[in-house]
């Protein structure tokens, strides 16, 4: 199939630590080229978001550190230390051409949390129409996996990005030509895949385990982001950062790298509903499922238990079939849980609503 992104008006790139690094620190003539691809992209008429690793990379390198960084502390100082280094360099790269940028530090809960997410598309719609180029990566110096405020790595923090704040294209660049199906470096044969329509368990098995000392991410995270970004409409390449004009080609339509299909593109609410942590499940009974199922509301006599502590308005499981966003919260689902409209507790209801959500505020797991 032709590729044409001619339509594509908000791109996100995701550029890798392996593109960055030098034999010193960070290869200050690759940003440079990258920047140059960015600039291009931009007097063609289109919005960039740039996502960068390589903070703590740079910091390891500042404290002449050369094996990888594993202990918790240690990742948030170096992170803390590379990433004013990394911004430096990529200001002077944007400076040189007359382009302001800016810098977002990102944690999981920041998407989380609706009022802040709004909050933080709003800043980057205002930044892309003053013409600057945002500038994204995780807030490793207070981001923890272990408290689940941490993305993992940054490709799936690009999808994040791409998927809710209505990118048309994810660009990933790596230090590859793109997905193989099987490792190039140990099968000769190994044959590049131009195109994948849908990312299954058999396209996840190409993906392998990082093998580089300061990046967090291998093929695997990349298929994991590429899916992400498909789910919520938007199309993902991912091409090795090392071709010349890269950005500029792939958007120009030439067939480098992988291309993966996007789906059907989903609201900007069911992309944010979707791509949220879940903060408790809600449990219901098969009668209830199959009304959720033909587009009904969910009332609190299909609820069978509830588990977790969760606020009205956080996203929620509903059993392992899909995300919810509930008009009341655990405690009070938890007192309604198997009753009927009318029989709800008055001091529960208190003037709202007597169903917990409706069609709009659900999304499916399974895309049925």
């Amino acid at each position: 199939m032709e590729r044409n992104f001619s339509k594509a008006h908000r791109v996100v790139v995701k550029v890798g630590t392996n593109l960055l690094s030098g034999g010193n620190g960070v290869d200050a003539a690759r940003i440079a080229r990258v920047v140059q691809d960015i600039v291009t992209l931009r007097q063609r008429g289109v919005q960039v978001l740039l996502v960068s690793s390589g903070a703590i990379g740079l910091g390891a390198k500042e404290l002449n550190r050369n094996a990888k960084v594993r202990q918790i502390a240690l990742r948030q100082a170096c992170a803390s230390i590379g990433q004013p280094l990394l911004m430096s360099h990529y200001r002077l790269a944007f400076k040189n051409h007359a382009v302001i940028c800016s810098q977002i530090l990102l944690t999981r809960s920041d998407m989380n949390q609706r009022k802040t997410f709004v909050n933080l598309k709003n800043s980057i719609d205002t930044l892309l129409a003053l013409g600057v180029v945002p500038i994204i990566n995780e807030n490793d110096v207070v981001s923890i996996a272990e408290i689940g405020t941490a993305f993992g790595d940054n490709d799936r923090l690009s999808a994040f990005v791409a998927s809710k704040i209505d990118a048309d294209l994810l660009i990933i660049l790596t230090d590859i030509a793109g997905l193989y199906d099987k490792d190039p470096r140990v099968f000769p044969d190994a044959k590049l895949l131009n195109e994948v329509k849908k990312i299954d368990e058999t396209i996840l098995s190409f993906g392998g385990d990082t093998t580089t000392s300061f990046s967090t991410g291998g093929m695997r995270t990349k298929l994991l982001a590429a899916k992400i970004a498909a789910f919520a409409g938007c199309a993902t390449v991912i091409a090795s950062g090392f071709e010349e004009g890269v950005l500029c080609r792939i958007h120009a339509g030439e067939p480098l790298g992988t291309y993966f299909h996007p789906e059907e593109g989903l609201k900007q609410r069911e992309r944010w509903i979707l791509n949220t942590a879940a903060e408790g499940t809600i449990w219901i009974d098969d009668g209830a499922v199959a009304a959720l199922r033909g587009h009904k509301s969910l009332l609190p006599s299909g609820v069978v238990a509830v588990e977790g502590v969760f606020h009205a308005g956080d996203v929620v499981m509903i059993n392992k079939i899909a995300k919810a966003v509930p008009y009341y919260n655990s405690t009070e689902i938890l007192k309604m849980a198997g009753h009927q409209g009318r029989d709800i507790p008055k001091n529960v209801r208190k003037g709202k609503s007597d169903v917990l959500f409706r069609p709009e505020d659900i999304v499916f797991l399974d895309n049925e």
